[in-house]
């Protein structure tokens, strides 16, 4: 597949690593040359320097053999423009733009973006996206990861396994004998700092975090198994109103009628501002590092610190000082792509990576074959996908121990008429399921190609 991608700041090069690494021919246009050579230098992909929407920019991209075209510059109106000139002059097939103004996605202007206005095939938001991953971490506090699939029947949640887990020590074969009814599978492990699909007789060890596909009326049930009970937050305080915090803000406000939320807001335009919006969210002025602020905030009782500011290092440091104050648990937003993997040591009980939220979610339409929704998992060690099967595929028909699937691919749910199927050995893929598996970064290519419409179909 030819990609042209037009940014190559984080989420840009993060979705040119992953489609050059599937042998895809990859072209990447910014505007700094800085950029364009560290991406030359470290990835196999064509860069270039220039300005996205520009039609000769497109065209020494390659835009005009393109199937598709990826916007994500840092302005809302050039990834606009670059999907237009795309569309109108090179007619590439599909178009991504990243989209951050609110304004534009306001539901009297829905028809923006279609094919005879803006020609733009997937907008994607990443404030909505982060802040809706936010508020499915506050619903589940015990989880370090939540992902939902099937129309929100599956869920996906990474839990730490910690001293008072239950369950360590014991093999996974164990658990489904004494766990029959439980319809939820462990599909991956990630133990020092290698993401791996467990065998039957591996056991859970104190320090893991492990990943389970669960029925979405099974999941509370599964943390308690796991040794997390911890209840859903209904005191939040949110350090940073920018766009994430206060659309966390506002939907607490309009989900949670028992929640009590405070927000500090650095700025005193912006928290003026944020004040407007909100209705009963307390605004305090100051720094999240004020220990006078978070206790104003009266962080001793709250039940998570939510930091969403532009800076990893405020987040992380106000998420410890919160804990060290009495608040029970915290969640960061961290955009450095190496902080995640110390996150817990430095006393993080759950975080965000707007970056892998964002890649996901374009991934999820860059994937070949019947792919309707992708998670990428541990900077992309792993992938969760959900994929539709068809009469041509090769699992199709036989009992899933009797399909060869290679080591590093676990099917953990399948999706079939409005119900939730939990797979063992006998389990038999009939032809439009949706399957919910997990596969390491290496086995994604061999998934995409299981679930692909074969020639012989036409």
């Amino acid at each position: 597949m030819r990609v042209v991608i037009c940014g190559a700041g984080q989420v840009g090069y993060g979705i040119a690593e992953k489609l050059s690494q599937e042998q895809n021919d990859v072209s990447v246009i910014d505007s700094s040359p800085r950029l364009v050579n560290a991406i030359r230098d470290t990835l196999d992909v064509r860069g270039f320097v220039g300005h996205g929407a520009h039609p000769d920019v497109l065209a020494q991209a390659g835009a005009d053999q393109a199937d598709m075209l990826i916007a994500v510059t840092l302005y809302d109106e050039v990834n606009m423009v670059a999907c237009q000139v795309a569309h109108s002059l090179f007619n590439v097939p599909t178009k991504i733009a990243r989209v951050r103004a609110q304004s534009y996605l306001e539901g009297q202007w829905s028809d923006l973006f279609s094919r005879e206005n803006m020609p733009i095939d997937v907008i994607i938001s990443p404030e909505i996206e982060v802040g809706e991953m936010v508020l499915r971490r506050l619903a589940l506090p015990g989880a370090v990861e939540t992902v939902r699939f099937a129309d929100d029947n599956v869920v996906v949640v990474g839990l730490m396994c910690n001293e008072d887990c239950p369950v360590v020590n014991t093999p996974l074969r164990q658990l489904t004998e004494l766990f029959p009814d439980l319809g939820a599978v462990v599909v991956g492990v990630f133990r020092a700092n290698k993401l791996f699909v467990p065998k039957s007789t591996d056991s859970i060890l104190q320090g893991d975090l492990v990943y389970i596909v669960a029925r979405r009326d099974q999941v509370r049930r599964t943390l308690s198994i796991f040794g997390h009970e911890e209840p859903e937050a209904n005191r939040v305080v949110i350090a940073g109103g920018g766009n994430i915090g206060l659309y966390v803000a506002r939907a607490l406000e309009q989900r949670q009628t028992k929640a009590k939320v405070k927000l500090i807001e650095h700025s005193r335009e912006r928290a003026v501002a944020v004040a407007d919006e909100l209705k009963r969210t307390v605004i305090l002025h100051g720094s999240a590092l004020d220990q006078h602020l978070l206790l104003e905030a009266d962080i001793e009782d709250a039940d998570t610190m939510v930091a969403l500011t532009n800076e990893d290092e405020v987040n992380i440091l106000s998420c410890v000082m919160a804990k060290k104050l009495g608040c029970r648990r915290n969640l960061s937003l961290l955009n450095n792509s190496s902080y995640p993997t110390f996150a817990h040591a430095l006393g993080i009980d759950a975080f965000v990576n707007p970056r892998q939220v964002t890649i996901s979610k374009i991934l999820r339409h860059v994937r070949r074959g019947r792919i309707r929704g992708v998670h990428a998992l541990q900077n992309g060690a792993a992938e969760i996908i959900e994929a539709e099967a068809l009469e041509t595929s090769p699992m199709v028909g036989k009992p899933l121990r009797d399909v060869d699937l290679p080591d590093g691919i676990r099917v953990g749910a399948i999706f079939r008429d409005g119900k939730v199927v939990t797979p063992n050995g006998e389990t038999q893929l009939q032809a439009h399921d949706r399957v919910v598996l997990f596969a390491v970064a290496d086995r994604v290519r061999q998934v995409e190609q299981m679930f692909r419409v074969s020639l012989e179909f036409f």
